[in-house]
């Protein structure tokens, strides 16, 4: 019998608990539950921690009752990883176990106001100013900013710091913690990939900074202790897989570079969810973009492995055609995965693949065979040439739209008042 490794793919808007065989990487089993968002302001984005697990506890036997009723025995799963929504930032009580507030997911806007604020404390003034150590722009999106929040409004944060209490994680952090005893000796860790993430952490030296720690005003005594995305983190303390060892963790983009084979230099995925993430593998070296993009460690695959970084497009909504990068057209030919679970797929191999696990290879020459459709351009040169012109043209005149169009409806009102 072949070996299984499963994924808790934990999202925006559901979780689910994926298995896959190591061999072939074909899905065996799995089960999804939908996750409550919560909007208790405009702009506000929140999740609670606690339904958060308890999905994630649901996906799990569900799915090994699946296994049963597929006659497929659950000791054959021989690791878990786990790949997560990113940024998404948590503070909770080591002591009695429970969350002080709830997530504040990626895309909540909340913060506006603090990144302005920091902003105007760097020097130059700059969103970028940070971006030699990080990779990242001083942005809403990212978690060092939501935590920021947190310290700065929620009283039981505040208090939990000063006693020595509170732990900082994002989705994985708070999954790993409690799946491998929680405030019973729960191991308080997270990945390179998640990592890089927070503006908290130095891409280069591949740790937490004091100066960017300093920066945000964050004790580093609340910080995960950072790890590969493959290696053995803990056992699972309770339940169907009990004694099943924790041994991947990547963000979710991320995961879905690793499950759609993206091992080398050049090649990108695209993945469409609650927004839309394009990534291309950089290599071993992190590559600093001058036109907007955001440099972030891809993966590292192994303790003693290199990290690998990847240049990423920001997330972007329904406005990707005018918002997009736009220094260079590209015609190109494109693949889409016939198994479209890609993202669980990579958090399950980086779990197979971990020393001590070792059932899963990612050897290039051992890689299963993964089926695809292949996507050409249909349109001539002349008609791709014309499309592209309108195109820039486009965002020619969309350049300062929101400034304008404030503008004008201010000007409006005071015309009108007069």
């Amino acid at each position: 019998m072949e070996p299984l490794a499963a994924a808790i793919d934990q999202g925006t808007s559901s979780t689910r608990f994926l298995v896959f065989n190591t061999k072939t990487a074909q899905l065996i089993s799995h089960h999804q539950v939908e996750l409550k968002q919560h909007f208790p302001k405009e702009g506000w984005v929140e999740a609670d921690p606690r339904e958060i697990m308890d999905t994630v506890h649901e996906c799990l036997e569900k799915t090994c009752q699946k296994l049963a009723q597929l006659s497929v025995d659950v000791s054959r799963i021989k690791a878990v990883g786990v790949t997560n929504q990113r940024e998404t930032t948590l503070v909770w009580d080591k002591e009695t176990g429970e969350p002080l507030y709830n997530a504040i997911v990626w895309l909540d806007l909340r913060t506006q106001s603090t990144v302005e604020r920091l902003i105007t404390r760097t020097p130059s003034r700059s969103k970028n100013h940070l971006k030699h150590k990080t990779g990242l722009p001083i942005s809403t999106y990212f978690s060092a900013v939501k935590l920021r929040w947190l310290l700065d409004n929620v009283e039981a944060v505040q208090q939990a710091v000063l006693s020595k209490r509170a732990m900082f994680g994002t989705v994985d952090s708070w999954i790993i913690w409690s799946l491998t005893g929680g405030r019973d000796g729960g191991v308080h860790v997270t990945d390179v990939s998640n990592a890089s993430r927070t503006l908290l952490f130095d891409i280069h030296s591949l740790d937490w900074d004091p100066e960017l720690c300093s920066f945000f005003d964050v004790p580093m005594e609340i910080l995960p202790t950072v790890r590969s995305s493959s290696e053995i983190y803990g056992r699972m303390r309770s339940g169907s897989l009990a004694g099943v060892p924790i041994s991947g963790c990547l963000g979710d983009q991320s995961a879905a570079l690793v499950g759609q084979m993206c091992f080398e230099e050049g090649q990108a995925k695209n993945t469409y969810g609650t927004g839309c993430f394009l990534l291309r593998n950089t290599g071993t070296k992190p590559v600093m973009s001058e036109h907007g993009l955001i440099t972030t460690v891809a993966y590292k695959l192994g303790r003693d492995k290199p990290a690998c970084y990847a240049l990423e497009v920001g997330h972007v909504g329904s406005s990707l055609g005018l918002s997009g990068p736009h220094d260079q057209r590209v015609g190109t030919r494109g693949l889409r995965p016939s198994m479209s679970e890609t993202t669980a797929l990579g958090a399950a191999m980086a779990a197979g693949a971990a020393e001590g696990v070792e059932v899963w290879s990612l050897n290039p020459d051992q890689l299963p065979e993964v089926t695809a459709e292949r996507y050409q351009p249909q349109i001539n040169t002349q008609e791709s040439e014309l499309r592209f012109a309108r195109w820039k043209m486009a965002v020619q005149k969309s350049m300062n739209w929101e400034t304008s169009e404030t503008s004008s409806t201010s000007n409006g009102r005071q015309q009108g008042s007069n």
